[in-house]
């Protein structure tokens, strides 16, 4: 029997009996978050797999897209070339060609980005996809407080930043400073009032914003987010004291794009979690003496969380243990329990908002005008509805409808029960991402596509940038003349800017902080962190040394310790092909062969020449020492481990500074699990992973 089907397009992928039988969802447009850029493409027929490719060939909508001839094409899109291209996995930003044709590559590593952060665990499935697209959530996806932190996280980067933004042009319309954008909008609303047209305006204005893109910078002309006073709508000088991010709330600077509003992400969550323990340890600095040596040596308890709440129980003369509180268990049992609905709601949220963006701005390579379309219909469908309603008649259709929802219980109940029966989904067909916006996809979703025109082309997108770099104070590029706000070249300038007598002051007084704490007088409490800090850090290299012994003789779980703290000397560039990691403790690298006839993963001890298996006798010493290798077709969960548990991770990065090099459990279709350790291209060993073959995955 045949091997599966899989995306290489050269490969004329043979679709497996369970897809046969699978309806194929029509191939729908996706889109694109705010920090991409709308496809420069004019036909909604652009960008859309050929007639070839939606035939039953491909798994997914995805995987059609991946494989699809795209008239706009970057280089990740061209596939004449033997083995495996690399596009720049290990040279300078600027040395990367454009890598996707309507996308640029700094809005393409922001995604990725974001997904390495939001993607854990991922299991293929065989279920039916009522919105044509993979990756999507599992109902059983379980609670930990990492997801729970990624998707408030992306909360934050989506639905707040959006909110924040609308809320910002808003006061910029109150506040006249804009006085032909506010007059015409007062103009229209108060000719609407006067023929009591409000509803059916409020909806033609809906309807044009969607259809046609460009009415959305003519009507709502775009400015950076720090630069706007949400009370006055007129310019403020930005949090971060420069102007060196548009789309971020604080206008932080940046290295690369969307780093500056992950940043404020991540400090938003941390900024919740220090008030949540400073509620539970009772900190209430108001009411401390204002002399106390004693307290200003020690450390700050709202670190320790629950310990810190019973130390607060115990000053008081309570008595904190379990013995004498039945309390405690059960509500912390109630509260983890109901986080996991918490966690799924705060994602739905999420997902949600990524899917409407994506619909209005979508991104190659999916068309695009297919869903502004459906989504514009449901609106006309209101506004001609509104054209022949009265006031009179909501008022009675609303009562109308309490008053059937409040006395019909009993025949509500029964329909329920007779859905449920005959239509057992009806709930989840009814659901936006498999109606309105069905094939629209999350910004996961559309990473993953991405990601899978790479592998379609043997061509992998190269990881996103990193940089040591110290952030600079230079302001972002701003064009004054483009700034729709009432204010002149200077006032903005100043704004953006930060004032050099402002910066001599934060500089003196840093250099006055710096000396004063040059001098013999210290605080009791960094000598204690010191202390403890050094003797944290020696007891870390004795476990890690007393490893390396237990695993010479055996030990496995010691094993699975060993390099998980790597030297700088040990730090060597690794991919597309090849990246470094350990098995069973020993060191080797981690082969990725797709220019084979069925792709494969394998570990070995030598390294291949890095033509992904284009050159058969290129291979013959890394086979020689090939611990195991299983077809990627064959991979039916990839979950990415830490190198060492969470607590001592804290712990190891606190006192040692140096990052944790992780590890990814590969299972095949049999049950058979491979753990490799002490990856340093973990994220992007997984991402190739899940990119290369027609699984249909589902995230956990």
């Amino acid at each position: 029997m045949p091997m599966p089907g899989y995306v290489f397009r050269d490969g004329q992928p043979i679709p497996d009996s369970e897809l046969k039988q699978q309806p194929q969802g029509e191939v729908l447009p996706g889109s694109t978050t705010d920090m991409t850029r709308v496809s420069t493409t004019t036909s909604s027929a652009m960008n859309t797999p050929t007639s070839s490719t939606t035939d039953g060939d491909h798994a997914t909508d995805s995987h059609a897209l991946a494989n699809a001839d795209h008239d706009e094409k970057g280089a990740a899109q061209t596939s004449e070339h033997d083995g495996v291209k690399d596009l720049g996995w290990n040279e300078h930003p600027k040395q990367v060609p454009d890598l996707v044709g309507g996308l640029d590559n700094e809005a393409l590593w922001a995604l990725v980005r974001r997904f390495n952060k939001q993607m854990y665990h991922v299991k293929a499935t065989t279920a039916p996809l009522l919105g044509g697209l993979d990756l999507n959530i599992a109902d059983e996806d379980e609670f930990s407080p990492d997801k729970l932190r990624a998707n408030v996280e992306r909360l934050y980067m989506t639905v707040i930043i959006g909110l924040m933004g609308f809320g910002k042009h808003i006061a910029r319309l109150r506040s006249w400073r804009e006085p032909r954008r506010t007059g015409a909008f007062a103009a229209v609303y108060a000719l609407a009032w006067i023929f009591n047209l409000l509803v059916p305006t409020f909806m033609t204005t809906i309807i044009v914003l969607i259809v046609y893109p460009p009415s959305r910078s003519i009507l709502f002309p775009p400015a950076p987010l720090a630069l706007v006073d949400s009370s006055t709508g007129g310019v403020q000088s930005p949090m971060a004291g420069v102007l060196g991010s548009h789309d971020s709330a604080t206008g932080a600077p940046e290295k690369h794009k969307g780093e500056a509003v992950e940043q404020e992400a991540s400090n938003f969550v941390s900024g919740i979690g220090s008030i949540a323990l400073s509620s539970a340890t009772g900190k209430h600095e108001q009411g401390d003496p204002d002399s106390d040596p004693l307290n200003k040596s020690v450390p700050d308890p709202t670190r320790l969380a629950m310990a810190g709440a019973d130390a607060k129980t115990s000053a008081q003369g309570g008595t904190p243990t379990e013995h004498h509180d039945k309390t405690k268990q059960p509500m912390e049992d109630a509260m983890w329990g109901k986080m996991r609905p918490v966690m799924h709601a705060v994602g739905d949220i999420s997902d949600g908002w990524e899917r409407f963006a994506n619909a209005l701005s979508p991104t190659a390579p999916f068309p695009k005008e297919k869903p502004r379309l459906i989504l514009a219909s449901v609106f006309v469908g209101v506004l001609a509805v509104s054209l022949f309603t009265t006031s009179a008649m909501v008022m009675k259709g609303t009562t109308f409808g309490f008053g059937a929802g409040f006395f019909s219980d009993p025949l509500l109940w029964r329909g329920l029960d007779w859905l449920n029966r005959n239509y057992p989904d009806w709930q989840k067909k009814l659901e936006l991402r498999n109606s309105i916006l069905k094939g629209v996809p999350t910004n996961a979703q559309l990473t993953i596509t991405l990601l899978r025109i790479g592998e379609a082309n043997r061509a992998p997108l190269p990881p996103p940038p990193t940089s040591e770099q110290a952030l600079s104070d230079k302001p972002a590029d701003l064009d004054h003349d483009d700034v729709p706000l009432d204010a002149s070249s200077d006032e903005i300038h100043a704004a953006i800017h930060q004032d050099p007598a402002e910066k001599e002051a934060a500089e003196a007084a840093a250099a006055t902080t710096a000396g004063a704490e040059g001098k013999p007088k210290h605080r009791h409490g960094e000598h204690i962190i010191g202390f403890f800090k050094g003797t944290t850090r020696g007891g870390v290299e004795t476990k890690l040394g007393v490893d390396k012994v237990r695993a010479k003789i055996g030990s496995n779980h010691a094993k699975n310790h060993l390099g998980v703290l790597p030297k700088a000397s040990e730090m060597v560039p690794s991919g597309p092909v090849d990246f470094k990691g350990r098995f069973k403790g020993s060191k080797g690298w981690i082969n990725i062969s797709t220019a084979a006839a069925i792709p494969c993963v394998s570990w070995s001890k030598e390294i291949s020449d890095g033509s992904g298996g284009a050159v058969e006798d290129s291979i013959t010493r890394h086979e020689k020492h090939v611990a195991f290798k299983v077809p990627v077709q064959d991979v039916k969960e990839l979950k990415k481990v830490g190198g060492l548990g969470w607590k001592a991770k804290i712990v190891v990065g606190w006192a040692t500074g140096k990052t944790v090099a992780d590890g990814l459990e590969i299972v095949d279709k049999e049950g058979n699990m491979w753990k490799l350790t002490a990856i340093q291209y973990r994220d992007e060993l997984f991402n190739r992973l899940i990119a290369i073959g027609d699984q249909k995955w589902e995230s956990w």
